[in-house]
């Protein structure tokens, strides 16, 4: 039966992927509503761009600081458990922010605070996610599963939480945002209470040592495999210099673009500038959405690493029109397509690492991809606003859409993925999980 559904969707004729399904839907929701409240709540506070940096920059330091020990976590402990903990972390966080803005005493250094602690729980979510994912779907679902979450990412986080979000700050404020997403959150942990406990498959039984030293020796194991393995290595630097040059521009400096480059009247429209910057959000997650589903409805592509990494270098050329445009519909273009082919890419890549990597590192080393991807991302963050403020939105977005495309090709070239890639081959159902 399954034979003659979309290959896009045939992950939900397993019942535990359908819960899973459900929980991250709501989880990546209430992240979406995150996004615009803290961002139109942080200029309610009167906050300029590098406020807004600092407050963004607290939850990559959060989420940079607890992902390697969320992969061993993952590696360790059933994952549904680390889940639950995520979920019930957001809701009490979000439940504090939304008291304090509804009191009318709600500061920056909160909203920093807060921050921070979401990207803690992130840091735990993810690694654990991945890891949980090839325990209850077979090997030949997962490019699927993966570009299920790429719709899912995009058209909850990117789409849905921000419209809702931004019509909730329209009508009444930022506060009841922070309601509505301490509601998905607390959705999501209830969801998860249903899902059967997987086993891990670190195997913990005769080691010698316990407490940190077992921790670090777990983190220096995923740290070792990613070094002796080119392809993953060089994807990952590729990453951190990917996350240094964009990141920052589109989180930090995109809402300003939105809110002094497109007039007034325009912004109107769509009921000020929360509403104008929501729908740039909507088209940067649709267009995830659609890339995802057409990845997710084909094979893996035999030149699997190449399209990957030239899919993340083309996906920053459009950015260029960021800076230079006064036309909030040519911003959502340039947006939707970035977000199409990074997706393309993304999907690829989380398959790909359910599919080469031992299981029994599988939430070590994807914690290493948020790690060593995302090491910069703080950095980015902070830089962002007074790059911004010092050389003007326009140049800041031309070299974080020429740069990648540059690194794209070298890093293809010198880790030699061409050839890795055949000598490699991912697009039968019977490739081995533990080949390197």
């Amino acid at each position: 039966m399954s034979e003659r559904m979309p290959r896009a969707i045939r992950p939900f004729v397993f019942a535990q992927y359908r819960i899973l399904a459900t929980a991250l839907t709501l989880s990546l929701f209430g992240s979406g509503v995150w996004l615009v409240a803290f961002v139109w709540q942080v200029i309610g506070l009167g906050g300029s761009p590098i406020d807004l940096s600092v407050v963004a920059t607290g939850n990559a330091i959060g989420l940079l600081a607890a992902v390697l020990f969320g992969g061993v976590a993952a590696d360790r402990i059933p994952q549904k458990y680390i889940l639950l903990a995520v979920e019930v972390t957001k809701v009490i966080v979000a439940s504090a922010v939304a008291f304090l803005a509804f009191s009318g005493v709600l500061a920056i250094w909160q909203l920093v605070i807060a921050a921070v602690i979401l990207g803690l729980a992130e840091g735990f979510f993810f690694p654990a996610y991945t890891a949980l994912l090839p325990g209850i779907l077979p090997p030949d679902q997962l490019l699927a599963a993966n570009g299920l979450e790429g719709i899912l990412r995009p058209a909850t986080m990117q789409a849905l939480g921000p419209l809702v979000a931004s019509i909730a700050i329209a009508a009444w404020s930022p506060a009841a945002a922070f309601v509505i997403m301490a509601i998905a959150q607390g959705l999501a942990a209830v969801s998860l209470l249903s899902l059967r406990t997987t086993p891990t498959h670190r195997a913990l039984e005769g080691e010698v040592g316990a407490g940190v030293a077992s921790l670090l020796r777990d983190v220096g194991e995923g740290f070792g495999y990613m070094f002796r393995t080119p392809w993953l290595l060089g994807t990952l630097l590729f990453a951190c210099v990917f996350v240094l040059v964009v990141v920052g521009p589109i989180e930090v400096l995109l809402p300003f673009a939105v809110k002094d480059q497109v007039p007034d009247e325009v912004q109107a429209l769509f009921g000020g500038g929360a509403g104008a910057f929501a729908i740039v959000l909507a088209a940067f997650g649709l267009g995830g959405a659609l890339g995802s589903f057409v990845t997710a409805s084909v094979r893996l592509p035999r030149r699997y690493l190449t399209v990957m990494n030239v899919s993340w270098g083309l996906a920053c050329i459009p950015l260029i029109v960021i800076g230079f445009t006064t036309q909030l519909w040519v911003m959502a273009v340039a947006v939707f397509i970035t977000e199409f082919l990074f997706s393309v890419g993304s999907v690829i890549w989380g398959t790909l690492l359910q599919r080469r990597v031992p299981k029994s590192l599988l939430g070590r080393v994807s914690s290493l991809d948020f790690f060593v991807s995302l090491a910069l991302m703080p950095v980015s963050m902070a830089l962002a606003g007074p790059i911004g403020v010092a050389f003007g939105i326009p140049i800041t977005f031309v070299i974080a859409g020429i740069f990648p495309v540059l690194l794209a090709v070298a890093v293809i070239l010198i880790a030699r993925m061409p050839q890795d890639e055949i000598a490699n081959p991912l697009d039968h159902t019977d490739a081995v999980a533990s080949t390197t």
